[in-house]
């Protein structure tokens, strides 16, 4: 019996301590992982007026690239961000070149002054352009999608479909794709926000990056307005964007060929011919370059200036190539 009792009370004891733990605050935490713009809001989202005049055009970009985040919670985010990354750089620099490299002390606080700041106008410009590129994305997404996307219209206009009906039957089709979201946001601006069809497809050419996606809704609307045939001006659009698309892929065929010789020049003859120099000079015991011994330029060029450069070059890349 003295034992069940025990067993009773160590029960209670635990369950209790269950009760005590703090639900919010990992709820809060799960919250700020999820969605770190809020958390850096709550933070300093108060103290950003100041340099809301700086970034005027940061907040358009953010609603072409169809980021659904307040521009001033990105703007904190941004300030958030780049306070934590200059502040880490600032402290993992001179540590990994004083405790890994040998480097004396003071040489490598400065390396880690010049990091630090280096960190700062790369975080803020990565935040900054990181809306231009997702937008820059979103527009060629759409644009190699209008030659299909205007076809498949069109056979729903030839066959007596509504604009509502025909901008929801691609917001719903089977396959994604980048046109689909666009035309959600029309379906949503009309179903939920009450909106004619003519007003959300308006509010739809302002905000998307692609101009040839706004001047199809521009005719679209000219054409709803003045009675004339659907079908045909859509025909017409597709065909038009079919020509276009063969062009630019022409272009694309000749970029790649100069990037791939901008490729092999820069990393591949280049750093091999970088690594056969330091390894010959580090043999024969030649003099520091700026400072710096052979073994340890070897070093920065093997773990930092080929994968570096490599990410670069994908970006680049990524920022050329079409869809298909």
């Amino acid at each position: 019996m003295k034992n069940r009792k025990i067993r009773q009370r160590v029960k209670r004891f635990f369950n209790s301590l269950k009760r005590l733990k703090p639900k919010a605050s990992r709820e809060t935490f799960k919250f700020a992982l999820k969605k770190p713009h809020s958390l850096a809001y709550q933070l300093i989202g108060e103290k950003t007026d100041r340099v809301l005049p700086l970034f005027e055009d940061l907040g358009l970009n953010l609603q072409k690239a169809g980021l659904k985040v307040n521009f001033k919670a990105y703007l904190s985010l941004t300030l958030f961000a780049t306070s934590l990354i200059s502040v880490t750089a600032l402290i993992f620099i001179p540590c990994l070149l004083a405790f890994v490299f040998n480097i004396p002390f003071f040489p490598a606080v400065l390396f880690g002054v010049s990091g630090g700041l280096f960190a700062v106008a790369f975080s803020i410009i990565g935040f900054y352009f990181y809306p231009i590129y997702r937008a820059d994305k979103l527009k060629r997404e759409v644009e190699d999608e209008l030659p299909f996307t205007t076809g498949y219209m069109a056979i729903l206009a030839s066959a007596g479909v509504s604009p509502e009906k025909i901008f929801y039957s691609i917001s719903n089709l089977s396959l994604p794709l980048t046109v689909s979201e666009e035309a959600k946001n029309i379906v949503r601006d009309v179903n939920l926000f009450g909106l004619d069809i003519i007003s959300a497809l308006e509010k739809t050419s302002k905000r998307t990056p692609s101009e040839r996606f706004r001047e199809m809704l521009e005719g679209f609307i000219s054409t709803i307005h003045s009675g004339g045939n659907l079908a045909a001006y859509l025909r017409e659009k597709s065909g038009q964007y079919m020509n276009l698309k063969r062009i630019s892929l022409h272009k694309f065929s000749d970029t790649l060929s100069v990037l791939s010789e901008f490729y092999v020049s820069l990393l591949i003859t280049g750093p091999l011919l970088m690594v056969i120099m330091l390894a010959v000079m580090a043999m024969l015991g030649g003099g520091n370059l700026g400072g710096l011994g052979p073994d340890l330029l070897l070093n920065l060029l093997t773990y930092l200036g080929i994968p570096l450069g490599s990410v670069i070059f994908l970006i680049i890349l990524d920022a050329v190539s079409p869809k298909w």
